[in-house]
């Protein structure tokens, strides 16, 4: 089931333009750090970043060529996941939602999609299926080992291809989008006290140091099968930053110092580590995880300039 917000102002869904949009080839660097932080003994957290491609294998030819060609066009996975659950259950399942997540992509997603305009709604009701297979893969574990029961993780993800950003969510992990020298939260936390402020119910400054701040109503895995998958697409343009962070990151560094440091620095390696420095910095009171991807323009050539995801 996916949940359909609105994107904000500035923000162009994709599902309304993206049959008049062309697809360009944007060129994608990025880069992701994980830290344990400085309270936690273990970290629960995984991420991935990953580049698809159409792929030859050359059996036998006669021709002097590569035994593996590999097409010009590149699709690109980004993925944070939070692990939850005590005894080592909260790294078996963000571990378990990535290999099932990389099991589907590998086998199942069609990524390389035709011209129609559809692309982007196709892509994130395959994606909402890979986020329901790794829900089904962690409650299948937790059958085999009772001492698991109830594990389960936050995912947020978001797949890019050509001018176009699909992100699928379940957690309060985040997904933000740096663009103009604004940030962008283009997912909704899925937590207690979220869901309360969002219901007029209790104030954004009462969340601070709320003895519940840290209640997730909705993850992949817990106790029963089932997720709702929060899912957006948008049109993505050179210069801008895709960020996904755990919350070991959005509690401890304000959106404020978040967006200072990304329109300070445009290298994501460095942006990266100077924000896991001052989550460090803040506290560490959890694990800390995030990546962040730049989309730059294509070459005058039309093939994409810079560096690939890496």
């Amino acid at each position: 089931m996916s949940i359909d917000v609105p994107a904000e102002e500035g923000l162009q869904m994709t599902a309304v333009s993206a049959a008049a949009t062309p697809r360009r080839a944007l060129s994608v660097k990025a880069f992701g750090i994980t830290d344990t932080g400085k309270v936690r003994p273990s970290n629960e957290d995984q991420f991935l970043i990953a580049e698809l491609t159409k792929a030859m294998r050359v059996c036998q030819t006669s021709l002097p060529q590569p035994r593996v060609q590999v097409g010009d066009e590149r699709a690109h996975l980004f993925l944070v996941a939070d692990g939850m659950g005590g005894h080592q259950a909260g790294e078996r399942a963000s571990a378990l939602a990535v290999v099932a997540i990389e099991h589907f992509t590998l086998n199942t997603f069609k990524w390389f999609f035709g011209p129609d305009g559809g692309e982007a709604q196709k892509a994130l009701a395959q994606l909402e299926t890979a986020l329901s297979n790794a829900d089904a893969r962690i409650l299948a574990e937790a059958a085999d080992h009772p001492e698991l029961r109830g594990m389960g993780t936050t995912v947020t993800m978001a797949f890019h291809l050509g001018a176009q950003l699909c992100v699928v969510h379940v957690g309060d992990s985040r997904a933000y989008l740096h663009r103009g020298g604004e940030l962008h939260q283009l997912t909704r936390d899925h937590t207690l006290m979220a869901d309360m402020v969002r219901d007029g119910t209790l104030r954004q400054d009462q969340v601070a140091g709320h003895r519940l701040r840290h209640v997730i109503t909705n993850v992949v895995g817990g106790r029963e099968l089932g997720v709702e998958v929060e899912a957006h697409a948008f049109d993505v343009r050179p210069g801008d930053r895709l960020l996904l962070c755990s919350d070991g990151l959005s509690e401890m560094v304000t959106n404020e110092t978040i967006a200072a440091t990304l329109a300070a620095d445009a290298e994501p390696e460095s942006a990266a580590k100077t924000l896991l420095a001052l989550a460090n910095g803040g506290g560490g009171s959890d694990n800390i995880t995030l990546l962040i991807a730049r989309f730059d323009a294509p070459d005058v050539e039309g093939t994409p300039s810079g560096e690939d995801a890496r």
